[in-house]
């Protein structure tokens, strides 16, 4: 079975590429992030040619994640319970959806930015990650193999940003970020990609400007926290930087990983 997330940063935009990328890597579950249409405007239409059901919560022009799964989609579950609430839009924001395909369960994440450590956004970005801890912790300690994938914003350590220097002061890379993320492990989870992908550093995000992706400029940003029954089960995970090149590419690279379950 192969799992996958990918932050296609707007699914419209992406849409082409996304198709040519299902029929190639042929992914069973793909959790999706940013997706950036309403509740209603998913191109669903798009994937269900190839086998995909799809169960997606939107918000417009922001936000927006989904699961699309072609081994069976059910007891979906839209939104965080305790979610603390954007305090620029009030309320809770699209950024996480679960559902159960086939044998796992999945959830899709999209965590908050931060913009700044003195923002309000950084506050809420750490009480948007205790809110997921506590949203997990069940499935987390589960027979059932399961698995928190998206864009988690934070960089687990300095071995996953192109420069530490660079980053000192920013959202990212905070002792209170990267503790939250902690936090989430201590669960039961497992960052599984590290454990197995190759070479030194697998980063999944490069900024568009400055020739970032071909200079080598990244960050690890893009994770997929396994509960023991699914990291048991990895047999393979890497990044997909092919996703990443040519015309007009989401600035994230899709993360896969397959398993023997």
């Amino acid at each position: 079975m192969r799992i996958a997330t990918w932050n296609v940063n707007s699914v419209l935009a992406r849409r082409p590429r996304l198709v040519d990328w299902l029929e190639q890597a042929a992914p069973d579950v793909v959790c999706l992030q940013e997706t950036k249409v309403g509740p209603d405007d998913f191109p669903a239409d798009a994937v269900t040619p190839l086998g995909y059901q799809v169960a997606q919560l939107g918000q417009g022009r922001w936000n927006g994640v989904a699961v699309l799964s072609r081994v069976g989609l059910a007891d979906v579950a839209p939104g965080l319970p305790g979610d603390p609430g954007s305090p620029d839009a009030g309320t809770a924001e699209a950024r996480t959806l679960a559902a159960t395909c086939g044998p796992v369960r999945v959830r899709s994440v999209y965590v908050p930015n931060g913009r700044t450590p003195t923002d309000p956004q950084y506050a809420y970005k750490l009480r948007w990650l205790d809110a997921l801890r506590a949203a997990v912790a069940d499935d987390a300690a589960g027979e059932r193999p399961f698995a928190v994938m998206g864009d988690y914003n934070v960089a687990p350590t300095d071995a996953d940003v192109w420069d530490p220097a660079v980053f000192v002061d920013s959202t990212h890379v905070t002792p209170a970020e990267r503790a939250a993320l902690a936090a989430l492990r201590d669960t039961g989870l497992t960052d599984v990609v590290p454990r197995i992908a190759k070479g030194p550093h697998p980063f999944t995000y490069w900024d568009y400007r400055a020739g970032a992706f071909h200079k080598g400029m990244g960050m690890r940003i893009d994770l997929v926290y396994a509960n023991p029954a699914l990291a048991r089960a990895v047999t393979d995970a890497w990044v997909d930087r092919e996703a990443r090149k040519g015309h007009l590419p989401s600035d994230h690279a899709p993360v896969i990983v397959d398993l023997s379950l």
